[in-house]
């Protein structure tokens, strides 16, 4: 059971203060995270990909660049890149290069993007959301297979017998496909034998058992173990000393975006019913003491098949110390909690 963070860099006005963050301090405070991280025996930290005024990344690989050469042993990925509106050439380009930085440790998390402002930015009709993706992860993929490549396709110039560098560390380069809960990314993850990232941000999270299984039938289907193919979570969540200082420090800034994104989407009202009924055994949202945080995540391994979380932290603008301090919690506490019991519990599954 591998347990990390991600982050989408947010640079919301603090909902205490007032106060705004500029993109350069948050930028560095979260290459102070990720080395916490690595230091508290974290697994992995990934950053995702935006282009708008309140998230600090649009370039995932720059930012787990700066951080390759401070860490030892965390795995490093993109948490998504929107591939659908990049150069799959680039992207394997600046992740070969992460990979080289960080000795083998990167990853490309590839998904559609659930926020659109790549596409008109570089050039990208709305249009073609589906097939933009399916053509640019069939590229990207073949990439990572051979040094020289020819390829030809409808949204991208064609390439003839050109090598492409530098060359990765890790052989091949993981790709992971991202998802929302569409059944048809699902589908197309395990047919092409990739794992799998579900972002469990509402609902019930054991409603999702029956996306993970599909997965698996889709990959046995193609001709692969699915006993081998990792499946993770992107989880909201924050880990306090004290459930209650937890549960209350984390409120004010969640509702604050979770509200910005809802209002843009059409969503109800966030209120403090929303969140406590998200924080409960049965919710999506992670927050409260190790304990309860990790009491959450076994039950999201044995309900769902989760062998992969990924704490999304924070959400919204809170303080650095308080995040820093839920990231060392997180690895200190709660993570060998959870690896303790998961293996404990398989060992008993086995026997």
């Amino acid at each position: 059971m591998e347990i990390g963070i991600s982050t989408f860099v947010e640079t919301l006005p603090d909902v205490h203060t007032g106060e705004t963050i500029s993109h350069a301090e948050r930028l560095r405070e979260v290459v102070e995270e990720i080395v916490l991280a690595d230091q508290v025996g974290l697994d992995v930290y990934g950053v995702g990909e935006h282009h708008r005024k309140d998230y600090a990344a649009s370039s995932p690989a720059v930012v787990l660049a700066a951080a390759a050469t401070q860490t030892k042993s965390i795995r490093l990925t993109s948490a998504v890149t929107v591939l659908s509106s990049a150069d799959p050439v680039r992207v394997f380009q600046d992740f070969a290069t992460l990979d080289g930085l960080s000795n083998g440790r990167a990853e490309i998390m590839a998904g559609r993007g659930s926020f659109i402002e790549s596409f008109p930015l570089f050039g990208n009709d709305l249009d073609d959301y589906h097939e933009l993706f399916e053509e640019k992860l069939q590229l990207l993929l073949q990439l990572r297979e051979a040094e020289t490549i020819t390829w030809e396709g409808k949204f991208r110039p064609s390439i003839q017998e050109r090598g492409v560098y530098p060359r990765p560390v890790q052989q091949p380069l993981p790709v992971w496909i991202g998802s929302g809960g569409n059944q048809e990314s699902v589908v197309r993850a395990g047919l092409l034998g990739l794992p799998l990232v579900l972002a469990i941000i509402g609902g019930r999270p054991a409603q999702f058992a029956p996306l993970v299984e599909l997965y698996q039938r889709a990959a046995a289907h193609a001709g692969h173990d699915p006993g081998k193919l990792t499946v993770a979570s992107h989880s909201h969540g924050f880990v306090g000393d004290v459930e209650e200082e937890a549960v209350e420090k984390f409120f004010l800034p969640t509702q604050a975006g979770m509200n910005i994104i809802g209002r843009e989407r059409g969503w109800g009202h966030y209120s403090r019913a929303t969140y406590d009924a998200a924080r409960s055994p049965e919710g999506a949202l992670y927050v409260g003491s190790p304990d309860t945080v990790a009491s959450k995540i076994i039950a999201l391994r044995k309900q769902v098949g989760i062998t992969r979380f990924l704490l999304h932290v924070p959400l919204g603008t809170m303080p650095h110390n308080e995040v820093m301090r839920a990231i060392e919690l997180l690895g200190t506490e709660v993570a060998p909690r959870v690896r303790r019991e998961i293996a404990e519990w398989e060992a008993a599954q086995a026997r």
